[in-house]
């Protein structure tokens, strides 16, 4: 993908357009500790075009996370993490909605990691895994569909693949990343300096993105920007490669003015200059 094509997967808008138009996604993480994440997604998610986030996460972050912004909406589930019992409810809430963003903040409990594939398993929507989610679908890879992007850093690409990229080359990730692809049958999104992205067939590569991004949180907007791409219709590979830059790009201009002070917090007042960028 080209930077001149980043802006032409986006649909033009009718002046007739209405509230839905664009995509309803729907954002499933966070924990008693953990509230960030699910944050970043959604706000992200809005920065990036997608008219409506509902947001299902633990009591503690859902109420958190509702105080942030009056654009979020949250549902809290009983507890302080996500359990085979909130599987109705979630199952309830992604009726109608256009794509998820799943795992961020969620921790890593048997219990959850189970709840998660259910999940999974069962729906057909578009989905971004990512963080803790990635961690489950580890444990059961048949889970993973053709529509899914799955965004991993490296140790987590370990985890998935029982590959270790940290000392290859770029040829050689590049090889790595589209095998694996093909053997999950979905896309991939390796994060890194450089990122590297497949859906088995292709390859995309993108530079944007600066080590000033290391903070946390910077990874949790890039998944909720790829969700918001695919709530609005995009397919799977051009949302992957379309977020990649995006988030990257948008760590670029603000770590011009920021530098060491950046947080991810601050990418989401980026977001809306990358579009002056690209021509």
């Amino acid at each position: 993908m080209k930077i001149r094509d980043i802006l032409n997967i986006f649909k033009k808008r009718k002046t007739s357009s209405h509230k839905g138009d664009f995509g309803h996604l729907l954002v499933i993480g966070g924990s008693k500790l953990y509230h960030g994440s699910i944050a970043f997604n959604a706000l992200a998610a809005y920065k990036t075009g997608v008219d409506l986030v509902t947001i299902l996460a633990p009591e503690r972050a859902a109420n958190i996370v509702a105080s942030f912004s009056p654009d979020l909406i949250t549902y809290p589930l009983k507890g302080d993490f996500i359990k085979k019992s909130h599987l109705k409810t979630i199952f309830k809430f992604s009726e109608g909605k256009d794509a998820v963003v799943i795992g961020g903040g969620a921790e890593r409990r048997k219990e959850t990691l189970y709840a998660i594939n259910e999940f999974l398993k069962k729906i057909e929507i578009p989905c971004v895994i990512d963080a803790d989610a990635i961690h489950a679908v580890s444990k059961n890879k048949n889970v993973l569909k053709e529509n899914f992007v799955i965004t991993p850093h490296s140790y987590e690409f370990f985890v998935l693949s029982r590959v270790d990229v940290k000392k290859m080359n770029i040829k050689e990730k590049i090889n790595v990343v589209k095998k694996v692809a093909k053997s999950l049958k979905c896309t991939v999104l390796l994060k890194g300096y450089i990122d590297i992205i497949s859906d088995g067939r292709r390859i995309g590569i993108n530079k944007t993105g600066n080590p000033y991004m290391t903070k946390g949180g910077t990874g949790d907007t890039l998944a909720g920007i790829c969700g918001s791409l695919l709530a609005q219709g995009i397919e799977p590979f051009y949302s992957a490669c379309a977020a990649a830059y995006i988030n990257g790009k948008a760590g670029d201009i603000a770590a011009k003015d920021l530098k060491h002070s950046l947080t991810a917090s601050d990418l989401l007042d980026y977001i809306p200059k990358v579009w002056n960028t690209i021509g």
